[in-house]
């Protein structure tokens, strides 16, 4: 099994910066990608950004292109989405999520989730 582990959601004040971390542990896996998708009550969670193993490919919802960046740290196992120039409809639950094939498309065919962390943002 996976375990993916969100932190550093929080209250922020529109335009400003938030980091979120995901912790992973449990099984490895020979290719896999990392992807971040969040959600807000009464609708569907949606795709924000992903990243391949070894870093070299992502990808971004139009809604986030240019004020967020993901990246990684092998070493420590360790996914982060670096949150710029918030806005209020970036409020949402965000959850980390793992691929274990880097075939197909980097928006669906995640089989392991964390829990999830909150980012509120204040107008």
């Amino acid at each position: 099994q996976v375990q993916l582990v969100e932190s550093g959601g929080g209250l922020v004040q529109a335009g400003g910066s938030l980091r979120l971390s995901c912790a992973a542990s449990g099984r490895t896996f020979n290719s896999y990608r990392m992807g971040w998708f969040r959600q807000t009550p009464g609708k569907e969670r949606e795709f924000v950004a992903s990243i391949r193993m070894d870093g070299r490919i992502t990808y971004f919802a139009d809604s986030v292109k240019g004020r967020f960046t993901i990246s990684r740290d092998n070493d420590k196992n360790m996914v982060y989405l670096q949150m710029n120039s918030l806005k209020p409809e970036d409020t949402a639950v965000y959850y980390c999520a793992l691929k274990p094939i880097i075939t197909g498309d980097p928006f669906t065919g995640y089989d392991y989730w964390g829990q999830g962390t909150q980012v509120t943002v204040s107008s």
